[in-house]
């Protein structure tokens, strides 16, 4: 840690906490120890989120408010930086009032250009993890292993500024469970298959999922199959390859409807994508196609049952490439169906935690 030292608490009650984590779905809910530590003392916790999180964050215990803003030092297809957008969260954040800010990044990223604005919105006291030199930026600026977890990451920045997980919490993702979705239409047990990525390098081939789903109904497997509405004609073409035992939910969940989905599953298969976090959080076991593109030691499911499969020692290992850089993909494509129906066998046993209780969804700005 370097930097001015971090102010103390108001005398009058807790402070009121902002939380940053302006990236994907999937990395907001690995925010969420640390969001639940820094609310174990804070009296109020506001978490930043990119639009792409916004359902996620609107589901993380702990948070009381929601604000969205587009950081294009973040998005990997961003848009112009814009005088009137930088005016704008820095007048929602301002309006909020936080006394203290926590910036959450990954390894690759940077938090200075968002612990500048917030600066200039009138935070008092600023804490990320920063390689690069800040000056006034930051007030904690923490330092950390890169070969950590994104959730021991977070909950160690958490602790530079004062802020630990309650007694009695284990650290493992979770989600508000506001109920009242649709149950998944596959009678019996089910295994759920979400075959779509975020990019295609870590992508599984659509074919491979497809044999897969046809194996799982040989089998006597219910399977239902999960995407996002651009992945409407892939998760089609999986189910239909599962015959009558096949369910396509593509397009059709948002969140919180396909948490309750996965939490009804024995076992999901999915790579290393959103999807698969949001099982861990509903104590879901994943069998995890993982492209080591980027670090598994990172991104991992996180303290749930699960299966790595893939060569993490590949040629485009810790690339980030967007599409594989080796000739025909060879860390997924060379996972054969066999050894995904082993990793369902195995995990399908698997002892399961009961499920949280519901809570309130926070109120969003922005």
């Amino acid at each position: 840690m370097s930097g001015r030292p971090v102010s103390g608490r108001p005398v009058s009650g807790r402070p009121h906490v902002l939380v940053a984590r302006q990236d994907s779905m999937g990395d907001v809910l690995l925010a969420g120890p640390a969001v639940r530590a820094v609310a174990a003392g804070a009296g109020r916790v506001t978490l930043l989120a990119r639009p792409v999180g916004r359902e996620a964050a609107a589901l993380l215990p702990g948070v009381d408010e929601v604000l969205i803003w587009a950081a294009p030092w973040i998005d990997p297809e961003p848009g112009p930086l814009l005088r009137g957008d930088v005016e704008l969260l820095v007048g929602m954040v301002a309006a909020c009032r936080p006394d203290q800010a926590i910036v959450l990044t990954s390894f690759h990223q940077t938090p200075l250009p968002l612990a500048l604005l917030l600066r200039l919105a009138g935070v008092a006291t600023i804490a990320a993890i920063s390689v690069d030199y800040p000056g006034a930026l930051l007030d904690v600026r923490h330092r950390v292993d890169d070969e950590v977890h994104e959730v021991e990451r977070g909950l160690s920045l958490a602790e530079a500024l004062g802020y630990r997980l309650p007694a009695g919490d284990d650290g493992r993702l979770a989600v508000r469970r506001p109920g009242g979705g649709a149950a998944p239409p596959a009678a019996g047990r089910y295994v759920a298959v979400h075959p779509g990525a975020s990019v295609p390098a870590r992508a599984w081939p659509a074919a491979r999922h497809a044999e897969l789903a046809a194996a799982l109904a040989r089998l006597g497997w219910e399977v239902v199959v999960t995407g996002n509405a651009a992945e409407q004609s892939l998760t089609a073409e999986v189910a239909a390859a599962a015959g009558g035992r096949g369910a396509d939910l593509g397009g059709r969940l948002d969140l919180a409807g396909l948490a309750e989905v996965l939490a009804g599953a024995a076992v999901l298969v999915a790579g290393n994508t959103g999807p698969a976090h949001l099982a861990a959080a509903v104590d879901t076991p994943v069998v995890s196609l993982f492209s080591p593109v980027v670090p598994a030691v990172r991104w991992r499911p996180w303290k749930i049952p699960h299966i790595l499969l893939g060569d993490q020692w590949a040629a485009c290992a810790g690339t980030r490439a967007r599409d594989c850089p080796v000739p025909d993909h060879p860390c997924l494509n060379e996972i054969g169906v066999g050894e995904v129906l082993a990793a369902v066998d195995r995990l399908a046993a698997c002892p399961r935690l009961p499920a949280e209780p519901a809570a309130a969804a926070p109120a969003e700005a922005g």
